[in-house]
């Protein structure tokens, strides 16, 4: 039996959001060919060039909204009639470059509710919940496209033999469910000092092993790829933690909510995991500017309950002692 393609597959969405859906795919099947090419900075741009291509004279699209830019770009011939609003990081994980790290983009769409009038940023101000369609690549050995059009999670591989501008994707993973357990998380360390007390309850119990209150052992990872992170959760369940943190200058997160957090939270959900900022479901945020960043804890289910319990509870100290002693935490008290 033949392999579905994801031409196949979008038959069974609305014709323009299938067309749509076809035109990011093609942006990111030609992104894969040039992520071995030019500095970060130049591939950055070429990666940003290629979406907004693909949108520019694309009917159905009425604006986008893309990492790099400050505001969002109003379709000059679709603006106040199209249908959707796109919203992308064309490059995620370009800091690693240099260091051969993992690379991707990521993308949503939007429905335009005020069709007749201009798509300003203001018309982006949608909570993630409202989302139509949401995904990402990731570039590498083998790239893939992770979707979900509001019906599941699904895995498409770019067919390296296939030499067509806008690529072929294969069907390869359908219905991905993410395990509701997992013993691996992942968080950069580096900023420990300056997490709030319920992400270093999590950690330090997490750290502490099978000898510590979970009873089991955990593996801990990190890499400043979001895709590349949540497409390890989709692979075999984790859980990932961009939190809040107390170091100056004061953001309230590190991960913008519309262009990185609210897709990757639509396809969590869509696969049976969890995604919050700590109190809140990361989809029930409504964003109050176009590139406002949030603390983001996503992935398997269990886990992201765990933490948001803790959350619950603030006032609540680290009391499991890491080193003896001592808290890894926590200053011993003498």
């Amino acid at each position: 039996m033949d392999t579905i393609d994801l031409e196949q597959w979008l038959a069974a969405a609305p014709r323009p959001l299938a067309e749509l859906l076809r035109q990011l795919a093609g942006a990111c099947a030609r992104i894969a060919r040039t992520v071995t090419r030019g500095a970060p900075e130049v591939l950055a741009s070429e990666a940003d060039a290629s979406m907004r291509a693909a949108l520019a004279g694309f009917p159905h699209v009425a604006g986008w909204a893309s990492g790099p830019q400050c505001r969002a770009t109003v379709s000059p011939e679709h603006g106040s009639g199209g249908a959707y609003l796109v919203m992308f990081e064309p490059l995620d994980g370009a800091a690693e470059l240099a260091g051969n790290g993992p690379l991707g983009s990521v993308f949503s769409v939007l429905p335009h509710l005020f069709r007749g009038t201009p798509a300003s940023d203001a018309a982006f101000m949608q909570p993630g919940r409202r989302l139509l369609a949401a995904g990402y690549a990731l570039y590498g050995p083998q790239t893939v496209l992770v979707l979900s059009i509001g019906q599941g999670v699904h895995v498409f591989t770019l067919d390296g033999e296939d030499r067509s501008e806008a690529g072929r994707w294969r069907l390869t993973r359908t219905a991905v469910q993410v395990p509701a357990a997992s013993t691996d998380f992942a968080i950069d360390f580096a900023m420990q000092r300056f997490w709030e007390k319920p992400v270093q309850r999590y950690v330090g119990e997490c750290l502490a092993g099978s000898t510590g209150p979970r009873g089991r052992d955990f593996a801990m990872g990190w890499t400043t790829s979001l895709a590349a992170e949540v497409h390890r959760i989709v692979g075999r369940g984790g859980v990932f933690l961009a939190p809040r943190d107390c170091k100056p200058p004061y953001r309230p997160g590190p991960l913008r909510l519309m262009v990185e957090a609210a897709p990757m939270a639509w396809l969590m959900e869509q696969a049976g995991a969890g995604a919050t900022n700590g109190t809140s479901a990361l989809l029930d945020l409504v964003p109050d500017a176009l590139h406002q960043k949030v603390p983001v804890i996503l992935g398997s289910r269990d886990e992201v309950e765990r933490i948001t319990a803790y959350h619950a509870d603030p006032s609540e100290n680290v009391s499991w002692q890491l080193f003896k002693t001592r808290s890894l935490f926590v200053p011993s008290r003498l």
